[in-house]
């Protein structure tokens, strides 16, 4: 088969790729269960290290949860109203389970070695994985004229979230997903800017923004961003859940 047969023609591509933005407000209706198939088939074909799916999609149809994750996600109530609600987990319980049923804890106490436990770099990949799922996830549904928005907020509230969700040991929601089909004023928004090419995009090493690019990089002053962002209350929490997740990993 030509390869020039799996092509997007111009539109497409500025449709799928070029033209999207995160929705927040969805029309009244729902999902059809046709479009939610395909977009998880999508999805577990996305690139995965070793072909090993260290990931797992909690689908959240429950109102009532959905209802506690608006609150527990920095309190976002969009959350709530959304058609389709995704979690994607980094997802290393179901590999260990996987191991134990095969023999492996037997096969090291023979070879008087302990068996290696997942760690830091394990939850790393595995987020890797959950994450390019999710996109993958999210692509698909623009394909398919969904709006999606994209909540990290899933990684706050550890203790919480692991209770409302009952994740066991070597699970972590990297991410939410919700989705739907978006309204008018959504889907013709203008889109938020992005940084220019030249500070994202390096040749064969890093540099640092030069001191004008710096200046200029965004919309509102860095200490105002500073405190609407990276100093804010819900990124103080973030950290302390992760910190604690880490823990509980190890």
């Amino acid at each position: 088969m030509n390869t020039e047969d799996f092509r997007l023609g111009q539109n497409d591509f500025e449709a799928v790729f070029m033209n999207r933005r995160s929705v927040r407000a969805y029309a009244d209706r729902p999902v059809e269960d046709r479009i939610k198939q395909q977009i998880l088939a999508a999805a577990m074909r996305a690139p995965t290290a070793g072909n090993l799916m260290l990931y797992s999609i909690l689908e959240i149809d429950d109102l009532e949860l959905k209802k506690k994750l608006a609150q527990t996600c920095d309190h976002q109530p969009f959350i709530a109203r959304a058609p389709w609600v995704l979690v994607f987990l980094a997802d290393y319980a179901r590999t260990m389970a996987w191991y134990a049923e095969q023999g492996v804890p037997q096969m090291c106490a023979k070879q008087v070695k302990a068996m290696e436990r997942p760690r830091e770099a394990d939850l790393l990949l595995a987020c890797c994985d959950a994450l390019i799922a999710a996109q993958t996830a999210a692509i698909a549904a623009q394909a398919l004229g969904l709006g999606s928005c994209y909540i990290g907020d899933i990684m706050e509230q550890w203790e919480t979230h692991r209770q409302l969700l009952s994740l066991p040991r070597y699970t972590f929601p990297i991410t939410m997903l919700c989705l739907g089909y978006p309204t008018e004023q959504q889907r013709t928004r203008a889109q938020t800017e992005r940084l220019p090419k030249a500070l994202i995009v390096h040749q064969n090493q890093y540099r640092l923004p030069s001191k004008d690019e710096l200046a200029s990089m965004y919309p509102e002053t860095g200490q105002a961003l500073y405190e609407r962002k990276f100093g804010a209350a819900f990124s103080l929490e973030m950290r302390r859940s992760v910190s604690r997740m880490l823990e509980d990993w190890k």
